[in-house]
């Protein structure tokens, strides 16, 4: 019998420093902004503003980490388009029955 060679190679590639100040940046701005979020919990009314404040920077963060770590800035705009536009119309139809709910439960009492 053949002794087969199964070992497999490994290739080290060099580091990419430029890839890891992309990281390091991506992990930066995602903590600013969450920081941002933090401080205005703790020092903000409560109130309409807050919450589109809370919205608005949530949706950034969420554009910003599927256009990072999922790569869709690296695709075609057709496809970011497909994937954004259902998600702003869900936010709606949310807020809709939301609302809708609301107005039922108040017309009932």
């Amino acid at each position: 019998m053949a002794a087969h060679n199964n070992k497999s190679s490994l290739e080290v590639i060099p580091r990419d420093n430029e890839k890891i100040k992309k990281i390091w940046k991506t992990a930066g701005i995602l903590l600013a902004l969450t920081i941002v979020e933090f401080i205005m919990a703790f020092t903000m009314d409560r109130g309409l503003l807050l919450y589109f404040l809370f919205i608005a920077l949530t949706i950034w963060k969420a554009k910003y980490i599927m256009m990072e770590f999922m790569h869709l800035g690296d695709e075609a705009k057709p496809l970011f388009y497909s994937i954004i536009v259902p998600l702003i119309f869900l936010v709606w139809l949310v807020i809709a029955l939301v609302k809708e709910g609301t107005d039922i439960f108040m017309y009932r009492w």
